[in-house]
């Protein structure tokens, strides 16, 4: 009788992936929008019913498709000099690594209300405490803000419209001139050539 029910729940698990799958790759593409259950049933190869079975409803499978944990690093914890090096390094890794629910959100929040508002918890919950800890908590709302309109604008222009001439940065490239940029919002600093 156990064996059976473990290979039900394995075959659950597999479903329940199989249906986040064909979710992300279509909300990926698509944005929230212009995604229905029924395509992605359809890309799972299942029924319709069966989506609405694991995941209740389209806010909640878009929830869950789009999960984002930017697994930021402990900027306290780096050399002061180098926050803006380690943002962009990490940002890049996440993107060009495991960015599928970033992609998702990006996509989607430009055009949805709750998928905005998803991103908007990903900011406070996740973006503005690491740069709060690295100065002064009266500006760190602002200086996540900046930093955030930063890699927000390089992933649209990378990932999502795919520019030929950002596409075609290194990341090298991209650490070099994004970089510097990260290390002043992240710490409120001045360009000393500023007129």
């Amino acid at each position: 009788m156990k064996a059976k029910i473990a290979v039900k729940s394995t075959k659950s698990d597999r479903t329940r992936a199989q249906i986040l799958a064909a979710a992300q790759a279509l909300f990926a593409e698509h944005g929230y929008q212009n995604t229905t259950i029924r395509d992605v049933a359809a890309r799972a190869s299942i029924d319709p019913a069966m989506v609405i079975r694991y995941f209740q409803s389209k806010d909640e499978l878009f929830a869950r498709a789009a999960a984002i944990d930017l697994r930021l690093p402990a900027l306290k914890a780096s050399d002061a000099g180098r926050i803006g090096d380690t943002l962009i390094r990490h940002f890049l890794e996440v993107w060009e690594g495991s960015g599928k629910g970033m992609a998702i959100m990006l996509r989607s929040a430009t055009s949805n209300e709750f998928a905005a508002e998803k991103m908007r918890e990903v900011f406070a919950k996740q973006v503005g405490p690491v740069i709060a800890s690295v100065g002064s908590k009266s500006s760190a709302a602002r200086r996540a803000g900046l930093v955030s309109s930063q890699l927000l604008g390089l992933a649209l222009c990378r990932y999502v419209l795919k520019l030929p001439p950002v596409v075609a940065l290194s990341r090298e490239d991209i650490v070099a001139h994004v970089g510097p940029v990260l290390q002043r919002y992240a710490l409120d600093e001045m360009s000393v050539n500023r007129p």
